[in-house]
Order: C-alpha cells, then structure tokens, then sequence
C-alpha cells in the first residue's frame, strides 16, 4: 500500500452507511498523549524532535506493521501529498504545514491513523461512517491500551493526561461528529443550535476543524474539555443526547421545508444538478455548495438521479489534492476548476 492507493477508493468515513447516515456524515474520536520524560515539541530541540518521531515510529510499526498499514514520512512528503492526506481526514492541516520530524501511520481501511509529532508527541484517531461513537471507543481504548503498554505516557494523577494545549488536559479526548444540517440552515434555525452548543460548551466548525469555514453545511462539532469528565461519559452523551437531539431538529427542519417550501426546495435542487451537469470551469467549495442540497433531497427519497455513493465519489474526489494525483500532475487553479468539471459531467451523465 503507498499513498497513491487512496484515490482508489473510499475513505472509512465516507462510506454513506450507519446510523443517523441521513444526517450524520462521519464520527471521529482522538486521544493526545505526550510521552513521559520527553519534553513538549513546544520546546523541544530539532534533535529532540527527531528523537521523540524515531522511538514513536518504531512503537507504531509493532502496533500497525508495515503489510497492514500505510506510514508517510509527513516532513518528507511533498505538499500534494500532505494536501491528500488532510483531504481524506487522515491528518490535520496544522500536521501539514508545520515542520520537523513528523509522521503518520494509516490503517490498511484508514479507520485508524496515529500522527506523530503533530501539536503532542502522538495523536491517535479512529473515524466511521454513520453515528458509531461507542464501537469507535472501544477500538481506541484498546490502541490506548496497546500503546500504554509500551510507552510511559506523561501523566498526573490528579490532572490526568498531560498535553500541549490545556483544554486537552485531563483524559486527552476529542469526540467529533461531522453533520449535514441543510435545513436548519435553509429555516434559519442553525444559529439557534449553534448557541445551544456553545453554551454546553461544545465547539461547531467547518469539516477541517479549527480554523476552516462552514462550506456545503457540514458542521464538525466536538467537546471542547476534557478534565473533570471521563472518556465514557463524554461519548454516551455525545453518541445518545447531543447528536440524536441535532438530528431531530434537521429532519423536523426537513419536514418544514416539504410542508410549506416544496417548490423552492426542488427547484434549488434542480437548478443545483443543472449547474453540476454543465459547468465547465467550476471551484472546489461552488462543488461542496451546489452538493448539499442534492445530498439532502437524496436521503429524503425526493431525487433518484444519482445515489448517494457517487455523490460522496464526487465530493472526495473533486478536491484539489485528489484531482491532481489522479491526473497525475500539478495544477494551477484555473486547469483544476476544468478539470473538475469534466470529473463531474463524467459521473453525472
């Protein structure tokens, strides 16, 4: 497996499946763990650095070895390839640009990915299609527990987990659960979930997490603590409270739009599948804009022109990175927005 393999095929969190599917894109939970007696990157030595990514490197290879797994030498790679990877949500955008020694290891199915030398020593996360917090926590309790037994993770007793950044202090987890809330969007409501996440002090980004804007209504929301409250409790709230009463207000918000703006809504659609089918120049976030409500009439039964995987094809497979690889060639921003209408009038016909 090399990185020129991802463009065949589907990420794991892109599948279409699972529950809440309808709404709930994909589920994603990291943990930041730094090791024991090993100072932060914050104010480690180039040298130190080097020395941190060499010892987490060897650990990772006994837990994903080397005929199950994909591992990119970030610091090494070039930027189309950094870009691949930050596309298919297999590392961060700061773990791109940054610098020094740094690297990923990628599950063969790229359910799992532990980024080395990113903002902590190790970050370890696991993705799924679909609404699956609980099964995704067991799975990365167990990676914990496996890494746990081979590296002196720092640690405090009445802190917990040491990190870098302090609102990861405590048990080091991240739960994110990226959304589809077009209607609440369309009905104006999504101001009012944004303050209602906010005031349970949750963080609502777009899909590329801090720092990136909302584009095609997906919203990326995730905790914002992690001390005071253990992993378990943060995903069953999560995976059976927060997101569940989302969801319920997008397909409410849905209902609304059927009932009272039938013709605008399909007409919105249409004239969204127009634009797709014929462009000849076209962007990356116009792409993601005109997707949404197509993506959403799918789900609701109301278009049957395409189905929902060549949708999610067409959403990965328009981005910048995965366009250029699979052509084999660096483009500038005009020849990109060519080509990508050709990928799509090709799907589309």
């Amino acid at each position: 497996m090399n990185i020129d393999d991802l463009t065949s095929h589907m990420g794991a969190w892109l599948g279409g499946q699972g529950p809440h599917a309808n709404v709930v894109i994909s589920s994603r939970i990291r943990l930041a763990r730094n090791v024991a007696q090993r100072p932060f990157l914050s104010t480690a030595s180039p040298a130190q650095r080097r020395d941190i990514y060499e010892s987490l490197s060897n650990e990772v290879a006994r837990l994903y070895p080397i005929n199950t797994s994909l591992f990119i030498d970030v610091d090494k790679a070039s930027p189309l390839d950094r870009q691949l990877l930050v596309e298919r949500h297999l590392i961060s955008h700061h773990h791109a640009v940054s610098e020094g020694s740094r690297g990923v290891s990628v599950s063969h199915d790229e359910s799992a990915a532990l980024m080395i030398n990113e903002e902590d020593h190790l970050r370890v996360q696991v993705l799924s299609e679909g609404l699956q917090l609980e099964a995704l926590w067991t799975k990365i309790n167990a990676i914990d527990d496996k890494l746990s037994d081979r590296i002196p993770f720092a640690f405090d007793k009445q802190l917990g987990y040491l990190t870098v950044c302090p609102t990861n202090v405590g048990t080091g987890i991240r739960v994110s659960v990226m959304m589809h809330l077009p209607a609440l969007k369309w009905t104006k409501e999504i101001e009012r979930v944004e303050r209602a996440t906010r005031d349970m002090r949750l963080a609502v980004r777009g899909q590329y997490g801090e720092g990136t804007d909302v584009v095609g209504d997906l919203y990326q929301i995730s905790n914002q603590t992690t001390l005071g409250t253990s992993e378990e409790e943060i995903v069953e709230v999560f995976n059976n409270k927060i997101i569940p009463r989302i969801v319920e207000y997008e397909y409410a918000a849905r209902e609304t739009l059927i009932k009272h703006s039938l013709e605008q809504f399909e007409d919105k659609v249409w004239r969204a599948f127009g634009l797709l089918s014929n462009a000849r120049c076209i962007s990356t976030q116009e792409t993601q804009t005109l997707l949404s409500p197509l993506r959403m009439a799918i789900h609701m039964d109301r278009f049957s022109v395409i189905d929902i995987q060549t949708l999610n094809d067409i959403f990965l497979q328009t981005q910048s990175a995965h366009l250029q690889k699979r052509a084999g060639t660096t483009m500038n921003g005009s020849e990109r927005a060519i080509a990508r209408a050709s990928y799509i009038r090709q799907k589309l016909s």
